[in-house]
């Protein structure tokens, strides 16, 4: 068991220390009215955010600098970890009972259950716990995936150099009014 944990905190470190050894550069074009910044495009910036989201839950977001959506993060995860502890103690409560059942006892705090109801809480509490380990592991693959498409997604190049808009204009021949789509690009 130590000898995974050291292998598996070496490569973290190794991991972390070959992406921070990436450096982004920034060009400058210089023309006769004004100097231009082109940013270069780290493809390693998802897959960044993605794993540290996968370390940390929450860090891919915060690496984002997208701040508002950690607590969301927890929220949603610890949701369903508070219902998989909860549907675990009611399950393991109504095992107990009924296994003391077998054994001949009825002072328990389910004595005015039968040995039906037992067994089907037992089912009801097994299922919602199941259903809650699937929502925790749910929510953790999506926090990555977040991480990783939001990164992806922040590299786009949204300035105004290119743009389309909708455009509103009247026809000159019948006085009616026309939609159309303008695509603007500027040099």
């Amino acid at each position: 068991m130590t000898k995974i944990f050291y292998i598996s905190l070496f490569l973290f470190i190794l991991g972390t220390s070959l992406v921070f050894a990436q450096a982004k550069t920034e060009t400058v074009i210089t023309t006769s009215q004004n100097k231009i910044k082109s940013n270069d495009i780290d493809p390693l910036t998802p897959a960044k955010a993605a794993f540290y989201s996968a370390v940390l839950p929450g860090l891919g977001q915060a690496y984002n600098k997208k701040y508002w959506k950690i607590p969301l993060v927890y929220g949603a995860i610890g949701t369903s970890l508070y219902f998989y502890l909860d549907s675990q103690k009611k399950y393991n409560s109504f095992r107990d009972a009924y296994k003391r059942r077998l054994e001949g006892f009825t002072d328990d705090k389910y004595a005015f259950l039968d040995n039906s109801r037992l067994i089907s809480a037992q089912k009801f509490y097994q299922r919602n716990r199941d259903l809650s380990s699937l929502f925790i592991v749910g929510f953790y693959v999506l926090n990555i995936i977040d991480a990783n498409v939001d990164a992806a997604l922040l590299q786009f190049n949204v300035d105004e150099n290119l743009s389309l808009k909708p455009s509103l204009y009247q026809n000159d021949l019948n006085a009616k009014t026309n939609l159309g789509l303008t695509i603007n690009y500027n040099f």
